[in-house]
């Protein structure tokens, strides 16, 4: 259902690397809109890369992204800078201003970006607030918050300015099981209040893969599993049921490779009196 409803992102053999080493390797994708999706993988695996790449803050060497029906790469920086007032950010540590109270935190994009009359530029951060339950911790600076009310601040600063793409780069990372269900939640309920569609980079699998409406997981610069999530936990891939099983051994081994006999390496040692 959701690939057939038309894209909001669209990344067309998209290729990156950093000097010699591809992070992205001919990259095709399709984000639907309204959709929340899922991009999952092994730590290095080019992940982050690609919200970056699909916020421009970032630019491919080879390849088309498409934001909105607007080619990133022929847009200047100005109208860089004009389509990501359309995105939200919520950063893996959360990135909150540690000087400034939870308030003026969320309020930052409005004051950064808006000339709003005091009183409404409240009532909308108020309202932000509201919908993640801190308005009640709007007076605290981040050191009081616990590290899910400070990830919930961080989700309200991205949605203050109703975007309508979302990027969450590993939003349950260090966050107790409680407010990883919290978190969870409201970016469901946040991501359909707004009309908005939610990119989420994630390896808590079990709690992405039960909000996401579809998924891809990135290996070796490639995608070598999509689809619902179903389809996902269902693929012929070994690598993508390992890494969605969460087993120690199989395409990506347990042992790192060497071309020494495990015994001959204990006899050499033995003899040499190598240390290491």
């Amino acid at each position: 259902m959701w690939m057939a409803t038309e894209a909001l992102v669209e990344l067309e053999n998209v290729f990156f690397a950093r000097g010699p080493h591809p992070v992205l390797d001919g990259v095709n994708m399709r984000i639907p809109r309204g959709a929340i999706v899922a991009l999952m993988g092994a730590s290095g695996g080019g992940k982050t890369t690609m919200l970056n790449l699909m916020a421009g803050t970032l630019r491919p060497q080879s390849g088309q992204i498409r934001v909105a029906g607007q080619d990133l790469k022929t847009l200047s920086e100005e109208a860089i800078y004009s389509l990501r007032r359309q995105m939200g950010m919520l950063f893996q540590h959360s990135a909150l201003f540690t000087d400034l109270s939870a308030f003026e935190n969320v309020a930052f994009p409005l004051r950064r970006h808006f000339r709003l009359p005091e009183g409404i530029l409240r009532k909308l951060v108020m309202m932000k607030l509201e919908a993640v339950g801190l308005r009640g911790a709007a007076g605290l600076l981040p050191a009081e918050l616990s590290g899910g009310m400070g990830r919930r601040v961080a989700l309200a600063r991205a949605v203050v300015m109703d975007p309508m793409l979302i990027f969450y780069d590993e939003p349950f990372t260090g966050l107790d099981p409680i407010s990883v269900g919290i978190i969870a939640s409201l970016i469901k309920r946040l991501n359909a209040a707004l009309g908005a569609t939610s990119v989420l980079v994630s390896h808590d699998v079990e709690e992405t893969l039960s909000i996401a409406d579809h998924g891809f997981i990135l290996a070796g610069g490639k995608i070598i599993a999509e689809g619902s999530p179903d389809a996902l936990r269902s693929s012929d891939s070994a690598l993508a049921r390992q890494f969605l099983g969460g087993q120690p051994d199989g395409p990506v081994p347990f042992h790192y490779p060497t071309q020494q006999d495990y015994a001959a390496a204990l006899r050499d040692s033995r003899s040499s009196g190598e240390r290491f």
